[in-house]
């Protein structure tokens, strides 16, 4: 054992010397090494960022809310007939959620303005035409999970005498009111005036949703009262610690029901939480890892050919070296280690080069932008494997030419 530890230190140092004597012949091999291992590293700390920064915006709007839309959730290139007959969720219907599912703990609507941009919201001369505009019921905040900055919430009072009340998005505090109190004052929301009575905290958002501190709310009968004819509601359900299963199958049954969906038929709605959104995230990011992992392989496999090209001239240029080796006692496994290892140490060189420029991008991405780009542990160790593994596949033919040379004839070599 002592022995092979020596063998293995002097075939190391031989490969590290190697390395050394070809500084710029040796970057060139590795060099698409380097770009393989820089684009995973890269492409693994982008998105490790934003599935944090999805996680984190899903699960701040409570882990035990259901969100329930007349849509299945997700991607829709082309609605089906019945899809685009379907009715609209409806008031009634959230009220019969809270009175016939026992796993839910509260429930809120929403309704909001489905075609066209929101009217005007000014104050005093200052004007905002890109937010979002909705009515909601009084529960909605604390489904929603939304936190208070100052003043408060409307209620169920507000809501049913159809008060010109609102509240608003930090975003739309800045906007309207820098350096000012917003509480008390009154906006215009296109020829309708509102008293702001609470300004919310900031939350946190998805990725590229600009609007996510953007918004103002003021009570769904006001907002029904306003736009008669918005019929576009979706409903958020709150259940009970420990019961979103049963929740989300009594809120199916219950509106299967209402919605006269035959028990062959598939739901004519869509419910889902924060982790299902997670999880179909994570579903489509894994396919888009995948798909630049292959590419960027292709830059690992010219490394390789690099890698295998140049051990094989090195192998033509130390026949002499390799005679002499055999001549003193060196044997076959002794000859083909010290060429794999330094085939190994060229491409993990370049591996390591490469995690360490794919971490100064996720650094200076993250120092340039809000963005949390951080490199996970399993990328530098999954880089530096292939890096080194694609030294020992492609550097061992050339490994194996050395071995097989006759000593004698390689010592004639010239």
């Amino acid at each position: 054992m002592r022995a092979y530890h020596q063998n293995f230190r002097e075939n190391l140092r031989l490969a590290l010397d190697t390395l050394r004597t070809h500084k710029f012949r040796s970057f060139l091999t590795i060099l698409g090494v380097l770009i393989g291992t820089t684009t995973v590293i890269a492409v693994a700390s982008i998105f490790a960022g934003l599935d944090r920064q999805v996680s984190d915006a899903a699960k701040d709007f409570g882990t035990n809310t259901l969100a329930i839309f007349k849509f299945t959730p997700g991607f829709h290139f082309r609605l089906s007939r019945e899809e685009r007959l379907r009715k609209p969720l409806t008031y009634e219907d959230a009220v019969a959620i809270k009175e016939a599912c026992p796993s839910v703990e509260s429930v809120a609507v929403e309704n909001f303005l489905w075609w066209g941009p929101p009217p005007l919201l000014k104050y005093k001369g200052k004007e905002v035409v890109d937010y979002d505009l909705s009515g909601a019921t009084a529960e909605d905040f604390r489904v929603t999970n939304t936190n208070l900055a100052d003043g408060r919430f409307f209620t169920a009072v507000d809501d049913a005498h159809r008060r010109n009340v609102a509240v608003i998005g930090p975003d739309i505090v800045k906007r309207l009111f820098d350096h000012e109190d917003a509480i008390g004052k009154i906006i215009m929301i296109g020829s309708n005036a509102f008293e702001v009575i609470g300004t919310a905290a900031p939350r946190k958002a998805f990725p590229g949703d600009n609007s996510i501190n953007r918004w103002v709310k003021i009570p769904y009968l006001t907002f029904k009262k306003i736009y008669p004819n918005e019929r576009e509601n979706f409903i958020l359900a709150m259940a009970y610690e420990g019961r979103m299963a049963e929740a989300k199958e009594e809120i199916s049954n219950v509106l299967r029901h209402r919605r006269h969906v035959k028990p062959a038929e598939p739901d004519s709605f869509g419910i889902s939480s924060a982790e299902a959104f997670i999880q179909q995230f994570r579903q489509i990011i894994g396919t888009v890892v995948l798909v630049t992992v292959v590419i960027s392989s292709i830059g690992l496999l010219v490394g390789g050919i690099g890698v295998m090209n140049i051990m094989l001239v090195s192998v033509t240029e130390r026949t002499r070296e390799i005679g002499v080796r055999k001549a003193i006692g060196a044997r076959r496994r002794d000859i083909t280690w010290q060429f794999l290892l330094e085939a190994m140490t060229l491409t993990g060189a370049g591996g390591v080069l490469g995690i360490l420029v794919g971490a100064g991008i996720s650094l200076l991405i993250r120092t340039l932008s809000s963005f949390p780009s951080s490199v996970p542990l399993w990328s530098v160790a999954v880089g530096f494997i292939i890096a080194v593994s694609i030294g020992l596949f492609f550097g061992l033919w050339p490994a194996m030419k050395a071995s097989r040379l006759d000593p004698i004839v390689a010592l004639r070599y010239e």
